[in-house]
């Protein structure tokens, strides 16, 4: 597919490049001089080692299923580790591990922080964070391209009609993705600029929004969000991230063509209107703003919230988050496509069972390609894995004097790469003073919540099952 393989880590490692360049511009022009040349580190590191890996030619490189797989997560483990520089060469005193913790949970979209107090940052920091956000979703967004393969058959037949991409089709979605990615940020930006945000703290939601990230700019948004129209607008740019990357694209040039195109959204788009309209029932005597908040911000896996008065629902708060969203989204989860093929799949076998002469199909509705049994056993197997994960992580983190259910909360929220916000009763949570321990594998957690489940399954039969 790559003429070069690492040609893909080079291109992001040259776009950190140029957000350092943009943040030391940015420094000079509002005298921002405390952390200036924490980011000419970054910019030369970066610019060095994208040169390289664009222009050395490295030879016998087969990119196969697990070479992929590798690559995406040498991304993960490195490009991180640019983005941590200017925290740790900052004025601030942030430990490497606190500096890398920190650059993970933004470039994997989490959002866990070891900030206290944003305001004791200066802006071109703050505009870093929002940065290693927005590089981090469309890194997830360019690895789903390359995987997909692997991940799943029929979400590619809705790009291509190809049976794999070769480069030229890998550059067109790529590049459809990078001009969608930025179009979106911009509108989200305008949106959040109709609601009276100033303009650095709309800029910076816009690249947190889209990245499905949470770090936000401000200690507090209840003094902005003081209208319900402000909310609900706030909320409906939430779900940018939960809807499918291709929704927009697919809407304005949609042609009729034997290509599924809407299958998923009409899935997610029935499933949020089901979830708002039950929540509208139950609860409108309420300020139901905060409801439909809380909703789009748990099913978008960002978690942004500013209030303890509606919070008693955390535990459905955390059954949307496990679902999560669009599998071409910025969002994280299971995937509700995924969890309603396996429920028809279960309902079919059971009751091919009671019914043996009835004809079943193994289709689900509005989608004409049939799935066969590789995509149901991937499917199985990667909530297999989650669930494998969540119970590893959640041991891990009581033994390190954790309660189980702040354990069980962190480890859940670390998968599903959504910040720990008052939505979930873990708005207080410590992660400076935690330990070195639980910090490294919550920096390993939250990758794997980005890799996908499906990947660590290839990894495990390459190394534990050799034929």
């Amino acid at each position: 597919m790559f003429k070069h393989s690492l040609v893909y880590l080079g291109g992001f490692l040259l776009l950190i490049s140029l957000l350092s360049f943009i943040n030391i511009i940015y420094s000079y022009y509002f005298n921002l001089y405390l952390n200036l040349d924490s980011y000419f580190s970054a910019l030369l590191i970066s610019l060095l080692l994208g040169l390289i890996l664009i222009f050395y030619k490295f030879k016998n490189f087969k990119l196969n299923s697990f070479n992929k797989i590798f690559l995406v997560i040498l991304g993960y483990l490195t490009l991180p580790f640019i983005i941590s520089l200017p925290y740790y060469f900052s004025i601030y005193n942030f430990s490497l591990i606190d500096s890398y913790f920190e650059a993970v949970s933004g470039f994997t979209s989490t959002g866990f922080t070891i900030i206290d107090n944003i305001k004791h940052l200066d802006q071109s920091l703050i505009l870093w964070r929002s940065t290693s956000q927005w590089v981090g979703g469309l890194y997830f967004l360019f690895s789903i391209i390359i995987l997909i393969d692997i991940f799943d058959k029929n979400l590619k037949n809705s790009l291509t009609n190809f049976l794999s991409f070769n480069s030229f089709e890998f550059l067109k979605q790529i590049f459809k993705i990078f001009i969608l990615y930025i179009i979106l940020t911009i509108i989200i930006f305008l949106l959040l600029k109709f609601i009276n945000f100033r303009n650095f703290d709309a800029f910076n939601f816009a690249l947190t929004i889209i990245s499905s990230g949470g770090f936000i700019p401000v200690n507090e948004i209840n003094y902005i969000l003081n209208k319900d129209y402000k909310i609900f607008i706030f909320s409906f740019t939430l779900l940018f991230s939960f809807f499918s990357i291709f929704f927009s694209y697919n809407i304005v040039f949609y042609k009729k063509k034997d290509l599924n195109f809407f299958t998923e959204d009409f899935y997610l788009f029935v499933y949020l209107s089901i979830i708002t309209l039950l929540f509208f029932i139950f609860f409108s005597e309420k300020n139901f703003s905060y409801y439909f908040l809380s909703i789009c911000s748990s099913v978008s896996n960002i978690g942004i919230f500013f209030s303890r008065e509606y919070t008693e629902l955390y535990f459905i708060y955390f059954i949307m988050v496990i679902i999560g969203g669009s599998f071409f989204s910025t969002s994280s989860g299971l995937r509700l496509f995924k969890i309603y093929t396996l429920i028809k799949f279960s309902y079919n076998e059971l009751l091919s069972h009671t019914k043996p002469k009835q004809v079943l199909l193994s289709k689900v509705i509005f989608d004409d390609n049939k799935v066969d049994y590789d995509v149901i056993n991937k499917y199985f197997l990667s909530i297999l894995v989650f669930i494998i994960s969540i119970s590893l992580i959640t041991s891990l983190l009581c033994l390190s004097n954790l309660s189980f259910i702040d354990s069980f909360k962190l480890g859940l929220l670390s998968i599903m790469n959504t910040v720990n916000s008052s939505l979930f009763n873990m708005e207080n949570f410590d992660f400076k003073n935690l330990n070195l321990f639980s910090k490294n594998f919550l920096i390993i957690f939250m990758i794997i919540g980005r890799v996908e489940f499906i990947a660590l399954i290839l990894i495990l039969k390459k190394y534990l099952f050799k034929s």
